[in-house]
């Protein structure tokens, strides 16, 4: 059986700093990376959960409860609203905090090339959350409509401002999409049924809004797509049935885009070696890089290689990716996680 090509670092690595995650990613998996991220380290290293104490300066925006919810990174978790009288529209939230890190591990990443460390061939991957992941998780009922515009724009500054820092032929953002297949899913995603809030069909709102992000990444840019199930404990909000939401997901999407997809991840639950989780990849529309998130630290190389065999009656050229980001994985694991990818995958 010819080995998957390639590896994806999908997002978050377990180590404390961008330095230490990029020299390790090259040491252990060579050239099956196309691009390198910064691990997700400081207050990222919990995906979106920083954003409610960067949110929550901007005047008009209140937290929810008297006291913190303690979270840790020294992160308050409490949730957020619109002031009472307060106009949306008229809220200037402040940077996210997504692009003073980008730039800040692209500046470790090209002292790292110049040192030879990183091959010129390897772009830096930047990956960041979709509004409706941040909007969905932190704001409820009518102020979800209201702040989605503000947010989004923020988001989108902050892509701007990375644009603007980092030259585009070193340059790969990756949105990562979650909430967005809880909606579709009609998930009870950690408490609470997963709902869209505008008008119309869910599914034609989601796609719509994905697409929109994917053509604001510039053409000589390159653009992924991470979809997700959750990873809170390492465990997903819902357990997929099989791959096929994911497929008419990424389907419609890719249809509705003006510019191409760089590449996509898929999730691949540990328990499904079969084949009936991966037959609908049969019907995945054309992606340049497909990567399928089928390396666990559970079973290591071993399972890898039984999903890899499930896998490929469906699915002719792929590399390999964790689910999910590995930043939550146990202290320790991530090199013999990352040993895994090399093990089941061949070099570009």
């Amino acid at each position: 059986m010819t080995q998957p090509q390639g590896a994806l670092l999908v997002g978050s690595v377990n180590f404390d700093d961008a330095e230490t995650t990029i020299r390790t990613a090259v040491d252990v998996l060579g050239a099956r990376p196309r691009r390198i991220p910064d691990g997700e380290v400081g207050k990222r290293f919990h995906w979106i959960m920083f954003q409610p104490d960067v949110i929550g300066q901007a005047e008009g925006i209140e937290r929810i409860g008297d006291e913190p919810i303690p979270f840790s990174a020294g992160i308050d978790a409490r949730g957020l609203r619109i002031g009472e009288g307060v106009d949306a529209a008229s809220i200037e939230l402040p940077a996210l905090g997504y692009a003073a890190a980008a730039i800040e591990s692209y500046a470790v990443f090209t002292r790292l090339r110049a040192e030879g460390l990183v091959s010129a061939e390897v772009r830096f991957q930047v990956s960041l959350p979709t509004p409706l992941a941040v909007i969905s998780s932190f704001f409820r009922g009518d102020d979800r409509a209201a702040i989605e515009p503000v947010y989004t724009a923020a988001i989108l500054r902050e892509l701007d401002a990375i644009l603007a820092a980092i030259p585009h032929d070193d340059l790969a953002v990756q949105w990562d999409v979650a909430s967005e297949m809880g909606i579709i899913e009609r998930a009870a995603g950690y408490g609470a049924v997963m709902e869209a809030w505008w008008p119309g069909e869910p599914f034609d709102g989601l796609v719509a809004r994905l697409a929109r992000l994917i053509d604001a990444v510039p053409a000589d840019v390159e653009a992924g797509v991470h979809l997700c199930y959750g990873d809170a404990g390492e465990k997903h909000f819902i357990e997929p049935t099989d791959s096929a939401n994911l497929v008419r997901y990424a389907n419609t999407v890719l249809a509705a885009t003006a510019r191409p997809l760089t590449w996509l991840h898929l999730p691949v639950p540990i328990e499904r070696d079969d084949e009936g989780y991966f037959a609908p990849l049969a019907d995945l529309a054309p992606v340049e890089e497909l990567y399928l998130g089928l390396v666990h630290r559970e079973d290591g190389a071993e399972g890898a290689g039984r999903r890899v065999a499930a896998a490929r009656p469906f699915a002719e050229r792929f590399g390999v990716a964790t689910e999910c980001g590995i930043g939550r994985a146990p202290a320790g694991s991530t090199e013999g996680i990352l040993r895994t990818h090399a093990e089941v995958a061949a070099a570009w």
